[in-house]
């Protein structure tokens, strides 16, 4: 009864901690607990020591109870660290998208429960108006996005504790350290891009239309060197590894000597 009621309310009743802001989270999350404790039992009163070969609905059920972890951890993180209201779009994104989750691998429970008229009864339980959750939207991605590709005390928060020292052993470190001159060619690229789309530069590369940029007082030595520093670095970072042919070839095995045997 508690895992119907709470799904005709959506998880939106019941008495949980928590600001303004995150009860909502609370109440979701006390609704997919009272899910997984109801199809878990049913799975083990119906299919009893079945259930152990019934590894990948066992499996869905513990990717519920993983999310359900996950998710505790993230409302844990935010309330130690004082309810900061930057962090908010980083905690909706996450929780939204393990929410999602935690509906999918009950869904899949009951799709692929072998014992049909209890698959049914279960979804009129779990799921009285069906699948009502979805993944974060693009809109609230952006936002994360926007929080991520910024310095903010935000991503300071997300990124403490990670090896951040730029080394050419680190290149998580070293992206981190370009991020700064990456913002501040921001405006000189569009500056750079609105000239060579006029027609203004000659040259049929990068490197000749941005030194053309320089010789016409386009962009400054400076702002010149900004940009080719950017574009270098950044170019090295999405580069695959690139091996000579020669070093992928086979080893040549030397012919067996054949020994008579007497």
């Amino acid at each position: 009864m508690r895992s119907f009621v709470l799904g005709l309310a959506f998880g939106r009743i019941g008495r949980v901690p928590g600001d303004a802001y995150t009860r909502r989270y609370y109440r979701k999350l006390n609704r997919y607990a009272a899910a997984l404790a109801l199809v878990a039992d049913t799975s083990m009163l119906v299919l009893g020591g079945k259930l152990k070969f019934k590894e990948k609905l066992s499996a869905r059920l513990g990717d519920v109870l993983s999310h359900l972890y996950i998710a505790s951890a993230m409302l844990k993180r935010y309330e130690d660290q004082e309810r900061p209201v930057a962090d908010q779009p980083l905690l909706a994104w996450a929780f939204h998208e393990s929410v999602w989750r935690m509906q999918m691998a009950l869904d899949g429970v009951l799709r692929n429960f072998p014992v049909r008229p209890v698959a049914w009864l279960l979804r009129f339980l779990v799921f009285p108006f069906g699948r009502r959750e979805v993944p974060p939207s693009d809109r609230l991605g952006r936002r994360v996005a926007a929080l991520l590709t910024a310095p903010n005390e935000a991503r300071d928060r997300l990124t403490d504790g990670i090896y951040k020292t730029p080394n050419p052993n680190n290149p998580v470190g070293r992206m981190n350290a370009l991020l700064p001159e990456v913002i501040a060619a921001e405006p000189v690229e569009r500056k750079f891009l609105k000239a060579s789309k006029s027609g203004e530069l000659k040259g049929y590369d990068y490197a000749a239309q941005l030194a053309d940029a320089e010789a016409k007082g386009v962009l400054s030595g400076a702002e010149a060197a900004l940009l080719k520093r950017v574009r270098d670095v950044s170019f090295e970072f999405i580069s695959v590894d690139d091996f000579d042919a020669a070093d992928l070839a086979a080893g040549r095995r030397s012919k067996p000597t054949l020994r008579s045997v007497a």
